[in-house]
């Protein structure tokens, strides 16, 4: 199988890897990014970005994604389709192996993969996925000023959401498909004491109703006195069902961070998959992880804030810290058109 050498390439396309791709080009370290599976991450599905800064007036996510790949080639960047489908970095340098069948040797990783909100299944969510419906309050909810919306989930990040939604919807309606809460007590309290938040109890959403003209317009709901009704529907018991009117519909059932890749391999992973870094030296923060060479940015390591603003923050920074890296490893840099060839059992 043939391959090529490089001095840094950059996992992931969303607004992390776009960063780190702008801040390594300009460095000369003529990164090469990966795509993924779904190239932009998930900002693609997001139909306006209202707060990041410079674009006073929003921007769509489409567009800001496009802009950034356009800024990082025009210093140098290049970007492939494909994704890490294995990575050895026990040795250097770092093989990987990609989804297309292609290998990867390169000196220096910069993992800014993401992390994928999970999916109801319900029905006409990916119709409406970014178009009503949403995985992230903080980026959306000012959209619903005066909205009925719905958050389905039972966990803090569910409170959370409601809370911050709260503040612009005209009434918010928690579907959880449980009678009791996975959430903090606190968290828990706070959303109950609210005046303008309810709660539907062992109920889930079963389908979706709206248009990308017109975005979500209602929802269709499942409710079953012991739990987990759409279960129950699917297997032919009796639910009870409710069709509601509703301007938006929030995901607030967790995220899966995408490092499949890495779980064989030294690279620290918490016990949710998302991949560790730490501080070192005098720094205040890095995004250096348990193996020298391989750095993290975006939501693969941060569980906290999920913005597009942080991840963007934290691409700059992995780029920096790999450029530094990469200056006292070795003075020699990889030479890119420079295959190389392995043969199976190598």
């Amino acid at each position: 199988m043939t391959g090529e050498r490089r001095d840094l390439v950059i996992a992931g396309s969303g607004v992390a890897g776009l960063s780190a791709a702008v801040y390594a080009a300009r460095a000369d370290l003529d990164p090469l990014v990966l795509e993924g599976d779904e190239p932009g991450g998930q900002l693609t599905l997001t139909t306006d970005v209202e707060n990041y800064l410079g674009f006073p007036d929003g921007v769509g996510g489409m567009e800001l994604i496009q802009r950034g790949k356009e800024q990082a080639e025009q210093f140098g960047a290049e970007f492939r389709h494909g994704s890490i489908e294995t990575a050895d970095v026990d040795g250097r340098p770092f093989e990987l192996t990609l989804s297309t069948g292609d290998t990867v040797q390169t000196r220096a990783l910069v993992v800014a993969t993401g992390a994928s909100a999970r999916w109801v299944g319900a029905e006409n969510e990916a119709e409406l996925m970014g178009y009503g419906l949403s995985t992230c309050a903080t980026c959306d909810g000012a959209f619903h000023r005066g909205d009925d919306v719905l958050v389905v989930g039972g966990g803090d990040s569910a409170m959370e959401e409601a809370l911050f939604l709260a503040k612009f919807a005209d009434s918010v309606t928690v579907v959880h498909r449980r009678e009791e809460l996975r959430a903090s007590e606190i968290m828990a309290d706070r959303a109950r004491a609210h005046d303008d938040i309810e709660f539907r109890w062992n109920t889930e959403l079963l389908a979706l109703e709206g248009s990308q003209e017109d975005g979500v317009t209602g929802a269709t709901l499942v409710s079953h006195p012991d739990g987990y009704p759409v279960e129950k529907y699917e297997a032919g018991d009796d639910v009870t069902r409710a069709d509601v009117d509703v301007g938006g519909v929030f995901y607030a059932i967790g995220h899966e961070p995408n490092t499949d890749f890495l779980r064989e391999t030294p690279v620290e992973l918490d016990d949710d998959g998302y991949v560790r870094t730490a501080p070192t030296g005098d720094a205040a923060m890095t995004t250096e992880t348990a193996v020298d060479g391989i750095f993290a940015a975006g939501d693969v390591m941060d569980r906290t804030y999920q913005q597009a603003v942080t991840a963007a923050g934290t691409g700059s920074m992995a780029a920096l810290d790999a450029e530094a890296w990469l200056e006292e490893d070795a003075p020699t840099a990889a030479t890119v058109s420079d295959p190389v060839t392995s043969e199976a059992g190598d």
